[in-house]
């Protein structure tokens, strides 16, 4: 059931928003607050769904409370309530993040209206929240070995700055989820993460999936459409597999690091975006440049920070650790009951040459937990995860 606070000295202005909220929906509860300070305080000890809230007010003006709330409980939405010579005011706090501002008197319509609109962009905003909370369980990084120590001692040190940073390593060894925590805990993390498998798409595609292309560009571009830099824009944008890029591609990626520009395919026009940029690779991009397959100019742009991620054997005592994540994340995602590991079947798997790394022991494991026993032993290991 929706909860609204409204903010008003003008006893009767308030009387009246209460009353039309009230009556026009039952299931909303409308509680009141007299003043500012007595709303900031109401905000403080209560969960609301929306706020609306007068701008002229003694103690504490609409300005002052909508700051203030936003550091408290920045979720809630706020509808601003302004007079006539209060309009250029109104139009501010939505700069300051208010969702929207009705005049006095207040017109029916429009003020339900508005409150409809506000409370579903708080569902929204709340989903999206659920959601991310979800992507980052998905990409938790698993490990105490001092290999991973380091990774994520990087990673809280470069991801709070806009620094580029190329991630290496062999396939499977966890490059996208190091991708992740660089968005995740960096200034952008509100922004998209927007993901281009480079060795995925074919070389005559790859730039119109980057920059987008406008219609008539190419035989079957029948309409304008941004590419993924656009929609990465205020985000970041992780350009895995970068290694297997098109050096036409790499071209425009160079000019779009160095100049902050796009152009979509068939047009010369320039669009600005404002995008970081991570990329990672399984090839030795040093190799690449002396055979002409990769640009040095873009290497020395990417690779202001490098990350390399380790092996799965050279980080042995983490196995342990994995084995009991993906074990208890598979069971939940099959619906079956948890199952445990045997000390020597564990010290089987550590023993094993992962050259599939996280990937395929996260096979292994699903494989035993279907096919092994309660507890999963040794001769599971044998007969089931053979090599």
């Amino acid at each position: 059931m929706p909860k609204i606070l409204v903010i008003e000295d003008e006893a009767a202005i308030r009387r009246v928003l209460v009353k039309i909220l009230s009556e026009e929906n039952d299931t909303y509860t409308v509680e009141e607050a007299e003043d500012g300070l007595k709303g900031i305080e109401t905000i403080k000890n209560n969960d609301y769904d929306l706020v609306l809230c007068d701008i002229k007010m003694p103690k504490m003006d609409g300005v002052e409370v909508l700051e203030a709330a936003r550091k408290i409980k920045p979720e809630i939405p706020f509808i601003m309530i302004s007079g006539h010579g209060d309009l250029d005011t109104a139009v501010n706090t939505m700069r300051l993040g208010a969702f929207d501002y009705i005049s006095k008197p207040p017109d029916l319509n429009r003020l339900l209206t508005t409150v409809r609109n506000a409370l579903d962009r708080k569902v929204l905003v709340v989903e999206n929240k659920n959601l991310k909370k979800k992507v980052s369980k998905n990409y938790e990084m698993i490990g105490e070995s001092s290999e991973i120590d380091t990774i994520k001692d990087m990673i809280e040190k470069v991801a709070p700055t806009d620094a580029r940073v190329l991630i290496t390593g062999s396939n499977g060894t966890g490059k996208e989820l190091v991708a992740h925590w660089l968005h995740e805990k960096s200034a952008r993390s509100s922004g998209s993460f927007i993901e281009v498998n480079c060795a995925a798409i074919p070389s005559e595609l790859i730039e119109s999936e980057l920059f987008g292309h406008v219609k008539g560009a190419f035989t079957s571009a029948v309409k304008d459409r941004a590419g993924k830099f656009e929609a990465a824009n205020k985000g970041t944008i992780f350009l895995d597999e970068i290694g297997d890029m098109s050096l036409s591609a790499q071209a425009k990626v160079l000019r779009a690091l160095q100049e902050s520009k796009i152009s979509r395919v068939g047009t010369d026009k320039d669009i600005k975006v404002d995008v970081r940029v991570l990329a990672a690779t399984n090839k030795d991009l040093k190799k690449e440049i002396e055979e002409g397959n990769f640009r040095e100019d873009l290497y020395h742009r990417l690779a202001v920070i490098l990350i390399q991620v380790p092996s799965l054997n050279d980080r042995r005592d983490d196995i342990p650790l994995l084995i009991e994540h993906f074990s208890k994340k598979i069971a939940t995602e099959q619906g079956m009951a948890g199952k445990t590991f045997s000390d020597k079947a564990i010290k089987l798997l550590k023993a094993y040459d992962w050259t599939g790394n996280i990937r395929e022991l996260r096979n292994v494991v699903e494989r035993l937990i279907i096919l092994g026993g309660q507890e999963v032993s040794e001769d599971d290991v044998k007969l089931f995860a053979s090599k």
